[in-house]
C-alpha cells in the first residue's frame, strides 16, 4: 500500500491537474474557479482536464453549497425601539419609509394607542409625520431603493407586483426589484421569487429556479422557507435532510418545524438529544421575542 506524505500533498497542490507541471511554489497555477480543489497552468490544460475533473468539481461543490444550506441562519435583527428580537413573521413587523427602519408591530401598536393624538401618526422611531397621501410614500420608498435599501426593494417590488398604493401592475419592474433586493441577501425577496418560479405569477415557470431561490431564502434566515424544503425533501424519501432543514427552522422559532420534530421524535427519525436541543433553541427563539405589546398588537390584528 502506498503513503502519501505531507510532502507528496503539498506537492500536488504545485503541480498542473492536467499536465503534471510544477511552479515549485511560485503561484503561478490557477485553481479551479469552481470548487478550488485543483490548479492549471494555463485555460488549455482545464479544458482538456475538464471531462476527468467535471464529477469531483460538481461533487465538491455541492458539499459547500450543503454546508451553507444546513448551518443555522444567524436570527433576525433587533427592534431598534425596544430592543427585542424582530418577529419570523412578516406581517407582524413594520417598515418605515421615512428612515428605513424596521419595528415591531408591538412598538407600533403602543405608540398607536398611548401617544397623544398629535404624536399618534409619527414614526415611532424618527418622529417624521407618516405620508399623507400614497403619492408621498411612494416617493420615500423609491427614495430609499435609492439608497441601496433591499426591503425597500423588495416592498416595491409587491406594489408592482399588485398594482398597489397607486401604482399600475407591472411583473417585470416587480421581478427586477426582487432580484435587486435577493442579491442584496433579503430573505422574503427570495421567497417571492421561487414562488413566482413555481406558479409562473411573473416570470416563467422554472423548478430549479424556485428551489434554488427557496432554499437562498433559508439561508438567508426565512423560516418558512425551510420549513417548506423540509416538506418537499420528505416527499423525496430524503428524511435526514428533511429533519435538518426542519430543526433549523424550529431553531428560529418557527412553531410548524417544532410540530414536526417533535412528531419526528416519536417516530424515530430524530434522536433525543436532537429533539431536547432543538426544544431549548426553540423556547429560546419564542421568549426573544416575545412581549406584552406584541401579544396585544398581534390580536389586534387578528380581528
Amino acid at each position: 500500500m502506498s503513503i502519501i506524505t505531507t510532502k507528496d500533498a503539498d506537492d500536488t497542490k504545485h503541480q498542473c491537474a492536467a499536465c503534471g507541471v510544477s511552479d515549485d511554489g511560485g503561484g503561478s497555477l490557477k485553481a479551479c474557479t469552481a470548487c478550488n480543489l485543483v490548479k492549471y497552468c494555463n485555460r488549455t490544460c482545464q479544458v482538456a482536464h475538464r471531462p476527468a475533473h467535471k464529477k469531483a468539481c460538481k461533487k465538491h461543490l455541492a458539499e459547500l453549497f450543503d454546508e451553507k444550506l444546513f448551518k443555522q441562519p444567524p436570527p433576525n435583527e433587533d427592534c431598534p425601539i425596544c430592543y427585542l428580537r424582530l418577529p419570523i413573521e412578516g406581517d407582524q413587523s413594520m417598515y418605515q419609509s421615512c428612515c428605513g427602519k424596521m419595528l415591531c408591530g408591538g412598538c407600533d401598536h403602543a405608540n398607536t394607542v398611548a401617544a397623544a393624538d398629535t404624536e399618534r401618526f409619527k414614526c415611532v422611531f424618527c418622529r417624521t409625520e407618516t405620508a399623507s397621501s400614497d403619492e408621498l410614500h411612494i416617493e420615500r420608498i423609491k427614495k430609499r431603493v435609492e439608497a441601496n435599501d433591499a426591503q425597500a426593494m423588495y416592498i416595491l417590488g409587491t406594489y408592482y407586483q399588485h398594482g398597489m398604493i397607486g401604482l399600475r401592475q407591472d411583473n417585470a419592474k416587480a421581478l427586477k426589484l426582487f432580484h435587486k433586493s435577493a442579491k442584496l441577501g433579503h430573505n422574503f425577496a427570495h421567497f417571492d421569487l421561487s414562488a413566482g418560479y413555481l406558479t409562473g405569477s411573473i416570470v416563467e415557470k422554472d423548478t430549479r429556479k424556485a428551489t434554488y431561490h427557496e432554499q437562498l431564502s433559508a439561508m438567508a434566515g426565512d423560516a418558512q422557507a425551510g420549513y417548506n424544503l423540509g416538506c418537499a425533501e420528505g416527499n423525496a424519501g430524503n428524511m435526514d435532510r428533511t429533519y435538518k432543514h426542519w430543526m433549523i427552522s424550529a431553531n428560529d422559532g418557527y412553531d410548524l418545524a417544532m410540530k414536526a420534530v417533535q412528531e419526528g421524535y416519536q417516530s424515530g427519525f430524530v434522536t433525543k438529544d436532537d429533539y431536547e436541543k432543538t426544544t431549548r433553541a426553540h423556547g429560546n427563539s419564542i421568549d426573544e421575542m416575545k412581549s406584552d405589546d406584541r401579544d396585544k398588537a398581534a390580536a389586534k390584528l387578528s380581528e
